[in-house]
């Protein structure tokens, strides 16, 4: 009966990983906590992003440092040429500029945003 039980949790857990692996788009928070600036907070996640995953427009209340773990990231702020970058490279997006990412490479892309927003509001606000 044990061994019934310990293929059926395998079959589970496998089933489980494969689903979590094929999602395009993939956040993980990692660290949210108050700093000493009244009213806001730091908030750390990893975006990974499956090939040619595009993540829509949006913007943030705070600002956003991007930085690349692995892969080709191309992203597009509001009002300027789109720029790529490639792992180790980072990018500032400044509070409430409506931008985009989108993996240009042909294999997986993450990044570690990392934000300095206003606490209590919405972390990811989708563009009108």
């Amino acid at each position: 009966m044990k061994m019934i039980q310990a293929i059926a949790l395998a079959l589970v857990l496998g089933g489980a990983a494969a689903a979590h692996a094929e999602q395009p788009l993939q956040r993980t928070d990692l660290i949210k906590n108050d700093i000493d600036v009244p009213g806001h907070e730091a908030v750390q996640v990893r975006v990974d992003f499956a090939p040619g995953v595009l993540a829509l427009s949006h913007s943030h209340p705070g600002e956003e440092i991007a930085f690349v773990i692995e892969g080709t990231l191309e992203y597009q702020l509001e009002g300027r040429q789109p720029v790529t970058l490639k792992a180790g490279q980072s990018l500032f997006i400044p509070s409430g500029v409506v931008h985009s990412a989108k993996n240009v490479g042909s294999g997986k892309a993450s990044e570690l945003a990392t934000y300095i927003v206003r606490k209590g509001e919405t972390l990811v606000v989708p563009a009108k």
